[in-house]
């Protein structure tokens, strides 16, 4: 069973972590810079970095 948090927010934007270098990230739109966000994985990994 997952966890629950609860978040007071103003926007929610489902998305993909994409591969970015030796990391990754994931694309907001331009006008939420400045912003303070948090980010919450909500699945398990498909791809696992070989190490």
């Amino acid at each position: 069973m997952a966890n629950q948090f609860k978040i007071d927010g103003e926007e929610v934007l489902d998305g993909e972590v994409k591969p970015f270098g030796n990391s990754a990230h994931v694309t907001v739109p331009k006008r939420w810079r400045g912003a303070d966000v948090k980010v919450v994985r909500t699945s398990e990994p498909t791809e696992q970095d070989e190490e």
